[in-house]
């Protein structure tokens, strides 16, 4: 009887629990995500800051981003008690945690452009 081959092993062990990657995916991975999570790291957002920095982005949809991330702990919203109400969002710890993933797509697609580096939020700080 010959022995299983050990890379199916940890395919098989890898299908029995959870992927991190797919985890972390399944949060940030949705259309609009990230480009809100950029936005959030040059500091607080209104709904409508988001909307005029999103060309595209419908109002239902950055709702729904936004609750989803907040549900995880990545955004925090805080309403403050005016007439009209004013609503801010911005990133919790959890949140800022991200940065140097999308700092890697950042250089990532700066090199597949062949461009300079841009200016970003999600440069690494000094």
């Amino acid at each position: 009887m010959t022995s299983p081959d050990p890379a199916m092993l940890d395919r098989h062990e890898c299908q029995e629990i959870r992927c991190p990657i797919q985890f972390v995916l399944e949060i940030i991975g949705s259309k609009w995500a990230i480009l809100i999570l950029r936005e959030l790291f040059m500091g607080r957002r209104r709904t409508h800051e988001f909307l005029e920095a999103l060309p595209g982005i419908s109002t239902k949809t950055l709702t729904a981003r936004l609750r989803e991330m907040e549900r995880h702990g990545i955004v925090e919203r805080q309403v403050f008690p005016e007439v009209p109400p004013r609503v801010e969002y911005s990133l919790t710890a959890k949140g800022r945690e991200v940065q140097p993933i999308l700092a890697g797509l950042k250089h990532l697609g700066e090199q597949w452009l062949h461009q300079d580096a841009c200016h970003c939020p999600m440069d690494p700080r000094p």
